[in-house]
C-alpha cells in the first residue's frame, strides 16, 4: 500500500476501505444519514450522498470509486511504439528540444528508480489534457460552437494518465522530497503549459507528443529492468487488473506494457 497520512490516497481506495477511513467523520459530512434500524449509515462520498451501487458483469459488487466498469478497456498492444514526428518547423524544433532538455535532470534525479520516475511522469502527464480540455471548453462556450469532440478526447486523456498514477501508487514508495518535488514541478508545468496553450495550441500539443515519446522510452527501460530482475516483477495491483481488464494472474510487467501502449496512443493524438 502507498501510505499518505496513514492511508493511501482516497481516490484509489475501494468503496469499502473508504467507508472505514471516513467512519469517524461520516456523520458530519452526511448529516443524520440513518438506516431503518437506527444505526448511522456510513456514506462513501465527498458530498455525503450515497452513490448508486454498481456491479461487474458477473454480478459481483464494483469496488472502485475512481472509475466505473464502463470506463475500463483492453489496451491495444499492437500500436507502433517507434513512430516519431520529425521536427521540421521552428515550432516543432522548439517543442522537441524543450522536452529533450527536461529529460536530463529527470535522468539524473531518478536514475534507474523507474517506479518513482513513473509516478513523477504521470503527475505531469495528466496536466496537458485537463488544461487543453478546459481551454477548449471555455472557447466553445464563448463562440457558441462545437469542439469537434476534442474536449472529451483531451479530458479522457487526462483521466487515463491519472489512472496510471493511481496504479503506480500501489507499487511505488516515493520519498518525502520526491512528493515535495511533485508539488513544485506540477505547479510550474501547469502554468507554463497554460500560457503555452494560449499562445499556440499547436506548439502545446507538439510538446505533449514529444513528452509521450520520452514516456515510451522510459517504460521500455522499465521493462528491461523487470526482465533482468533488477526490479521485482510483483503481482499487478487489483486496480490495474480491473481498469485494463487484465487476467487475474497479471504482473507488474503486464501493467507497464499496457501503460506504454496508452502513452503511444496519446503520442499519436497529440
Amino acid at each position: 500500500k502507498f501510505p499518505v497520512m496513514g492511508v493511501r490516497w482516497r481516490s484509489s481506495l475501494t468503496l469499502g476501505e473508504k467507508e472505514q477511513v471516513n467512519g469517524s467523520s461520516a456523520a458530519a459530512a452526511g448529516g443524520d444519514n440513518k438506516r431503518e434500524d437506527g444505526n448511522k449509515q456510513v456514506v462513501a462520498s465527498y458530498w455525503g450522498i450515497k452513490g448508486e451501487e454498481v456491479k461487474k458483469e458477473d454480478g459481483t459488487p464494483w469496488k472502485w470509486n475512481c472509475f466505473r466498469p464502463w470506463e475500463t478497456y483492453q489496451a491495444d498492444l499492437t500500436i507502433d511504439l517507434k513512430k516519431h514526428h520529425v521536427p521540421t518547423t521552428f515550432s516543432d524544433k522548439l517543442a522537441y528540444w524543450t522536452v529533450k532538455s527536461l529529460r536530463f535532470p529527470t535522468d539524473v534525479f531518478f536514475q534507474r528508480r523507474y517506479g518513482c520516475r513513473a509516478m513523477m511522469l504521470e503527475t505531469v502527464a495528466a496536466v496537458p489534457g485537463m488544461v487543453g480540455g478546459m481551454l477548449l471548453h471555455c472557447k466553445s462556450l464563448r463562440r457558441f460552437e462545437h469542439s469537434g469532440g476534442w474536449i472529451k478526447t483531451l479530458l479522457d486523456e487526462a483521466e487515463n494518465e491519472r489512472m496510471h498514477l493511481m496504479t503506480f501508487m500501489e507499487v511505488s514508495q516515493p520519498r518525502w522530497y520526491e512528493r515535495a518535488l511533485v508539488f513544485t514541478v506540477q505547479g510550474v508545468f501547469f502554468n507554463a503549459y497554460f500560457l503555452a496553450y494560449l499562445a499556440s495550441p499547436k506548439l502545446a500539443h507538439r510538446v505533449v507528443g514529444y513528452l509521450e515519446e520520452e514516456a515510451i522510452h522510459s517504460y521500455t527501460e522499465f521493462l528491461k529492468e523487470l526482465d533482468k530482475g533488477t526490479i521485482e516483477n510483483v503481482p499487478a495491483p487489483a486496480i490495474a487488473i480491473d481498469y485494463w481488464r487484465l487476467p487475474a494472474d497479471s504482473t507488474l510487467r503486464d501493467v507497464v506494457m499496457v501503460v506504454r501502449a496508452d502513452e503511444a496512443h496519446h503520442r499519436d493524438v497529440n
